[in-house]
């Protein structure tokens, strides 16, 4: 199922290779991993069950500040984040938020495109990194 603005790519590995990829491509790449959420063993704390649910909090203010600069509000959407999930049938997926969406959502004008463009290549190969073989 598609969803509007999100990006999902299948990964090759299980949710915690894929996760374990993912921040060393992002932290390979000079950007901070602020925050590593594991939302399976905060269920497992509720006493609840959930499958593999991993989110990644990361970015760096050089590639953040320009965006907050033109729209403030875009930080509501900073730093980045990536979801590493499993679904019902045991496939590992990777979705995060393609930042031309946000751009629309946020009404940033053209003159954030570059950084945009900059951004959303980044964030298509640290994500293809992640979750296929090289």
């Amino acid at each position: 199922m598609a969803v509007e603005g999100l990006i999902t790519l299948r990964s090759g590995f299980g949710p915690k290779e894929t996760t374990d990829r993912l921040e060393a491509e992002i932290k390979a790449r000079s950007l901070s991993v602020f925050a590593r959420i594991d939302h399976a063993a905060g269920a497992a704390g509720a006493g609840m069950t959930l499958r593999a649910t991993d989110l990644l909090i990361f970015g760096n203010a050089r590639g953040g500040t320009p965006l907050m600069q033109a729209v403030q509000t875009i930080g509501i959407d900073l730093p980045l984040k990536a979801l590493v999930w499993q679904d019902t049938a045991g496939v590992t997926w990777l979705s995060y938020n393609d930042p031309n969406w946000l751009a629309k959502r946020h009404g940033l004008g053209p003159d954030s495109q570059a950084t945009l463009n900059t951004l959303s290549a980044a964030l298509s190969a640290i994500a293809k990194q992640a979750t296929t073989l090289s």
